[in-house]
């Protein structure tokens, strides 16, 4: 990671204009293109990159955190959360010609910061168990059918898989619930 990427959130906090528009200009194509390749238009795209924006902004300012890896990556993966939020949304809402105003700007930024932060507590345990478990899981999380998992590590069959992975997901939820921001996470 770059000194500049490093410093990157905390100029965007800023509000620094050279940086904000680094961001539009290299990272709004890559979240334009997820969000039109699922079922997004343009329009989309721009809330979403907005609104991503927005929230690591008000969390910083909230709490100070720093990001591990790659801002941009976090970046990435903020929209992504934020756009497969929404379509779950869409949904759960049932339409009809009556235009309805939705105020809930303060609650999508609340929801998608608390989601943020569930991922981070949930990449943070994932990365805290063997190597063998992480793969395991990557797979399973990933859909790979269990014989194909066989045949790549070298099990005896689909069931040692099975229990394998059944240990691994208990060994990361256990990490995860021992965490003290579970708790404070699971409150809100």
């Amino acid at each position: 990671m770059s000194i500049n990427e490093k410093d990157q959130l905390k100029l965007l906090v800023a509000g620094d204009k050279k940086v904000i528009q680094d961001l539009y200009v290299n990272q709004f194509p890559k979240i334009r293109s997820f969000v039109l390749n699922n079922n997004g238009s343009v329009s989309d795209a721009e809330d979403v990159f907005q609104k991503a924006l927005m929230q690591l902004i008000a969390r910083y300012r909230v709490k100070e955190f720093s990001v591990e890896g790659s801002f941009t990556g976090y970046l990435y993966v903020a929209c992504r959360n934020l756009w497969r939020r929404d379509l779950n949304k869409q949904k759960r809402i049932v339409t009809n010609n009556e235009i309805v105003e939705r105020d809930k700007e303060a609650e999508d930024l609340t929801m998608g910061t608390l989601e943020q932060e569930k991922w981070e507590l949930f990449q943070e345990k994932l990365a805290e168990l063997s190597d063998n478990c992480k793969q395991l899981l990557q797979m399973f999380f990933n859909k790979v059918p269990y014989k194909e998992i066989v045949e790549k590590l070298g099990y005896n069959s689909d069931n040692v898989v099975r229990q394998r992975i059944f240990n691994c997901k208990s060994q990361l939820t256990k990490l995860i619930k021992k965490d003290s921001r579970f708790n404070q996470i699971k409150e809100l």
